[in-house]
């Protein structure tokens, strides 16, 4: 009996790789060789396919049945073979009609009674198979809203094995799945008026927002910290098309698209909880890693609330993936890649007491060398990266009982995105958009800042009080401000306002003498 093929695609983090299904079905012992690079659930596939294709009304051929996944050097995993390899086997058994099988890039889980269930991945599998030259796609019905975001392709979404057979027989009509409904938006983002008083945490936030700057706020519990991480994402701006189909593409590796809503069109917010292990939250797990946190944060923020509790080596992980914007994942059968180009926000407490971080004798009850040690947990490198550190204190009763609201999300939003307009306008021809994306070098080469307006930076410099990483964190910040008052380029006032937002210090600590 001829060889038969179909086609399919294996994913390695989000990249895709086009699969080659063949299946020979020769006379011999009736036995079932799976040949392929293949984790515990694919080494399995004989099991469900038979009986999906018994329980279908089809015919088992008794014969030596061999199946090969090619390219054989990529790893291939989960259930989404077993529909290509089912087809691929009918086909060989001389049960389909072998030419219109190899026109289809094929993906699906079947189930023991022959219905077809959805899989994850489909979104950045589909775009990898487009980038190929494919356009004709047999996916679960359960994945056709996420597959149909692929606009110029002809998508096909099924839910039975019996199904694709009839119609590659041409005993029915090609299957057709109405396009899903909407889901509503029930989404009512939380509004930084809610936050009360907080002025410079507030003004940091802003900052943040409108430059893409990474942040640690410290503080007591209680005074905002955590309000204010939830409200950042609300005043990012909407995801354009080529951001969304990336995020939405790890989210569907992940399998974390909402039913109704596939595409991801704003900034994601993913706080994982600071018992979460390295893997959760840099990317891992057995065979073929899986996204992490902040992968799922792409595009978005990435909150660690209660840093200090969090494992020194799950922090320091953080360092690489700040820098390049993507993370590589180490395997022995092959390397998964991950873009995470977040907005990493940081929050703890001064101590670990829950006296509300108040000094020794007034309800602390923390030595100095453990409040040492505490905030120590946090290494130096990691704090290094982060552009903007903000001390909140305490709300006293006046303003509570004062109720004055603060400015709310619409207000800050609407400059914050008039600020990534100014910046994105400056840099139209680099590679970047924000300005917490540029390099240090770059930063100082291609938008130079008057001397005059810098001097006081490199006093500090000469004195070793401010290292070259820092100053070039405090001339972005002070190019973020200037946006933010639509300057053209930062004056003396703005380099001051960013130093404080990089040390916590004030402004005085600029004055230095000649």
């Amino acid at each position: 009996m001829p060889i038969a093929r179909s086609w399919s695609v294996a994913l390695v983090g989000v990249d895709a790789h086009l699969v080659e299904v063949e299946v020979d079905v020769a006379t011999g012992l009736p036995r079932f060789i799976l040949t392929a690079l293949s984790d515990r659930v694919l080494r399995n596939v004989e099991h469900r396919v038979h009986s999906a294709v018994a329980n279908s009304g089809e015919s088992w051929p008794a014969r030596k049945i061999t199946v090969g996944l090619l390219p054989a050097t990529v790893p291939k995993s989960g259930s989404r073979f077993d529909l290509p390899i089912a087809l691929a086997l009918l086909t060989a058994a001389q049960a389909l009609p072998p030419e219109p099988l190899t026109e289809w890039v094929v993906l699906g889980e079947l189930s023991l009674t022959g219905a077809v269930k959805g899989v994850t991945g489909v979104l950045p599998s589909l775009i990898g198979a487009y980038r190929a030259g494919r356009r004709k796609f047999i996916v679960p019905r359960a994945n056709y809203g996420e597959a149909q975001l692929i606009s110029d392709a002809e998508i096909v979404g099924v839910g039975s094995l019996t199904e694709v057979c009839e119609w590659l027989r041409g005993e029915a009509p090609r299957p057709t799945t109405p396009d899903p409904e909407a889901a509503p938006v029930t989404d009512d983002p939380p509004d930084l008026a809610d936050v009360v008083g907080q002025p410079a945490a507030r003004r940091a936030v802003e900052v943040a927002a409108a430059g893409g700057h990474h942040m640690f706020l410290t503080g007591p519990p209680g005074v905002g910290k955590t309000m204010l991480a939830e409200r950042l994402p609300a005043l990012l701006p909407d995801l354009n098309r080529d951001e969304a189909m990336e995020v939405t593409a790890i989210h569907s590796v992940a399998g974390l698209l909402k039913p109704g809503r596939p595409l991801i069109t704003r900034p994601p917010f993913c706080a994982p909880h600071h018992s979460a292990t390295t893997a959760a939250i840099v990317g891992g797990g057995t065979g073929i890693a899986a996204p992490g946190a902040i992968s799922l944060a792409h595009r978005g923020v990435l909150f660690l609330d209660e840093a200090p509790e969090f494992g020194p080596r799950s922090l320091d992980a953080l360092r690489q993936p700040l820098e390049s914007g993507e993370v590589l994942i180490q395997r022995s059968a092959a390397v998964a890649r991950y873009p995470c180009r977040f907005l990493l926000v940081l929050a703890a407490n001064p101590c670990p007491c829950s006296a509300g971080g108040r000094e020794p004798g007034q309800g602390c009850i923390c030595s100095s060398p453990t409040r040492q040690r505490y905030t120590a947990r946090i290494s130096g490198p990691l704090l290094d990266r982060l552009d903007i550190k903000v001390t909140l204190e305490s709300v006293s009763r006046a303003v509570l009982e004062n109720g004055v609201r603060g400015e709310s999300t619409g207000v800050v939003r609407e400059r914050v995105l008039a600020a990534r307009a100014r910046a994105e306008h400056r840099m139209r021809d680099s590679p970047w958009t924000t300005v917490g994306e540029v390099p240090g070098p770059a930063i100082r080469r291609r938008w130079p800042v008057p001397h005059e307006v810098t001097r006081p930076l490199y006093r500090l410099l000469d004195r070793g009080s401010l290292s070259t990483r820092g100053l070039d964190r405090v001339l972005k910040i002070a190019w973020t401000l200037a946006d933010l008052a639509d300057l053209p380029r930062p004056t003396i006032d703005q380099v001051q306002e960013a130093y404080e937002l990089r040390t916590g210090y004030g402004v005085t600590a600029l004055r230095v003498p000649a």
